[in-house]
């Protein structure tokens, strides 16, 4: 998952055309259709999905085709059938004549102009999505620096810089609510790199190359993030050491006044980081932290330090100590129940990264900056923390995880866990698939890997289509107990295959909940639910994968009997749901 450094267009290009796509698990078909040549692209993105393990097939549209390819549903972009599809249109092909004299026409005409290509572009995408179950994302445009009025330009009304962004406007609106369709700021991507090397002349003349070839390693990281939040590929967990980290100096020698951390340089620095850091928790990405340090010296920073942003609560996970930050950083994975694939870890000692980097090579370990003014940069460019969504799950992570710490500690206190489970108070509730819950679904089957049967990933459009058929189940769960709310952490997709048989298509649980026999409650409530309709058996099967063992004795411990490979329930017996827990339909 990329850096900011960035390897050249030729790079990428050489390197295209070794990688055997077949050896990676994960695949993807990517679409990219474009209004003006996008030599390399796809190449690029070949070369980015292989370095984070993915497959890639492309799929390019002929130069300005994208139109026919959408129309044409014999074209081959549908035989195709992408993933994902990219839409990348430019300003001057939209405005056509009008990009050099928008005031040949009057104001009104100028609005209604907008509005039809802005209707032009709404249409095409109705269509493909018709015909295409694929996630699309199109570019927004690129507002020009300069105008043919110059310095008068503000002083027009809806002049062309307020045509482009009255469309851009517009165009983000038409998709706020629209699970398959995301628009991708390109205007923000020119504003980021500048319009004098993004847009080189030379080359636009010579062969309608309007994003320069130095450049499009960089745009094709942008869309990278979009990659990975497909394939649920996205990152959860910051791990951070503390010295020159999250402060600057060392608080074992400098002490509590004299570490870097405040108004001044270099300490109003790490200040920065700390919020942007903070920004990121508030959206549910968890923070840990892994240091050698003396406990208490750390601590008195973190609980007692006037300019520290981040302070206890903020963190799911604390290992302070003189073991090996290797040690800790598996001891964080298990305490977290995430994998170590779900991890990036930020630390200045540059030895210590290498050895991460070789132990744990699952760990997304990033370079370190030399200068502290750029860490707040070093983390804003990675692209791995991109979903599709965030949830009202995601929103209270930090939270769940406090309230985590302090179950740990009533179940270190308590004596048996019978006890421990009846004191926790544990309340389920089983909530339909609806506009509130689909999202959320998605998301669980998207990203959860050691407690999911079959490990089938389903996007919100999918979730939907399955929600509307009578001869199936889907649903939720949300857990809740006497230290606060876990959220919707628990899935099941169930077939009806006939009126005596029904088939378990998915059932996951977030790794967070486990241990407190709420699994096998679920499942006594579907057994029982099924049985009461009259269905004579329900099939479950297991599809193994490198993370999923958590998961592998579970329809057994529930009673079901292996045979042919499939597990077979015979509803003829009592089913009984776990005394601790109260589960109720909402």
């Amino acid at each position: 998952m990329s850096m900011s450094h960035e390897e050249k267009l030729s790079y990428y290009m050489s390197n295209s055309n070794i990688i055997d796509i077949n050896k990676f698990e994960k695949k993807i078909k990517v679409a990219i259709l474009g209004s003006f040549t996008l030599n390399g692209l796809a190449e690029t993105l070949h070369v980015k999905c292989a370095n984070d393990q993915i497959g890639c097939l492309t799929y390019v549209s002929g130069y300005n085709q994208y139109n026919q390819d959408i129309l044409n549903h014999e074209s081959k972009l549908y035989s195709f059938s992408p993933d994902i599809t990219f839409l990348i249109l430019d300003t001057r092909t939209i405005l056509g004549n009008f990009f050099y004299s928008p005031y040949s026409l009057t104001v009104s005409e100028r609005k209604e102009f907008v509005g039809k290509k802005l209707n032009d572009i709404v249409n095409l995408i109705n269509k493909y999505k018709e015909r295409s179950d694929s996630k699309l994302v199109i570019t927004n445009f690129n507002v020009p620096a300069n105008s043919p009025y110059g310095i008068l330009e503000n002083k027009i009304e809806y002049g062309l810089k307020d045509m482009i962004k009255d469309l851009n406007h517009r165009l983000s609106d038409t998709f706020t609510n629209d699970a398959s369709v995301y628009v991708y700021d390109f205007d923000g991507f020119v504003s980021k790199f500048g319009e004098n090397n993004i847009f080189d002349y030379r080359q636009y003349f010579i062969g309608d190359i309007q994003i320069s070839l130095d450049y499009i390693p960089h745009l094709a990281n942008e869309l990278m993030g979009y990659i990975i939040a497909i394939l649920g590929l996205s990152k959860k967990c910051i791990v951070l050491d503390l010295d020159n980290t999250l402060w600057g100096g060392v608080i074992g020698e400098d002490g509590f006044d004299g570490i870097k951390l405040g108004p001044t340089a270099p300490g109003n620095a790490y200040v920065e980081f700390q919020k942007c850091l903070l920004s990121l928790s508030q959206r549910g990405i968890i923070l840990a932290i892994n240091s050698k340090n003396n406990l208490d010296d750390a601590l008195q920073v973190i609980k007692n330090h006037p300019y520290m942003v981040l302070r206890e609560e903020n963190f799911a996970c604390i290992k302070i100590n003189w073991d090996h930050k290797v040690t800790n950083m598996k001891a964080i994975a298990d305490e977290l129940n995430i994998g170590l694939d779900s991890m990036v870890f930020i630390d200045d000692d540059p030895t210590l990264r290498e050895f991460i980097q070789l132990s744990l090579p699952q760990i997304l370990t990033i370079p370190f900056p030399n200068d502290p003014s750029q860490l707040v940069n070093s983390i804003m460019n990675l692209n791995c923390f991109n979903t599709l969504n965030v949830t009202e799950e995601d929103l209270k992570r930090g939270e769940m995880y406090v309230q985590q710490r302090k179950r740990k500690e009533l179940e270190e206190t308590v004596s048996n866990i019978g006890d421990f489970l009846r004191q926790l108070n544990i309340r389920v509730t089983i909530k339909k698939a609806d506009k509130f819950t689909i999202p959320r679904i998605s998301q669980l089957t998207l990203k959860t890997n050691q407690f999911n049967l079959t490990t089938r990933r389903y996007n919100e459009e999918d979730i939907t289509k399955f929600s509307q058929d009578p001869n199936m189940i889907v649903e939720c769960a949300q857990i809740e107990d006497k230290f606060g709310d876990n959220g919707i952490t628990c899935v099941y997709i169930i077939k009806k295959d006939n009126n005596s048989q029904w088939t378990i298509d998915s059932f996951l649980m977030s790794c967070r909940i486990m241990g407190r026999e709420i699994e096998n409650g679920i499942m006594a409530y579907i057994l029982q639910r099924a049985k009461s309709k009259g269905v004579a058996k329900i099939l479950g099967e297991f599809i193994p994968t490198k993370k999923n063992k958590p998961s592998e004795d579970f329809l057994q411990n529930c009673g079901f009997k292996k045979h042919d490979g499939l597990f077979v329930y015979s509803l003829d017996n009592v089913i009984e749901i776990p005394p601790h827990l109260n589960i109720k339909e909402e």
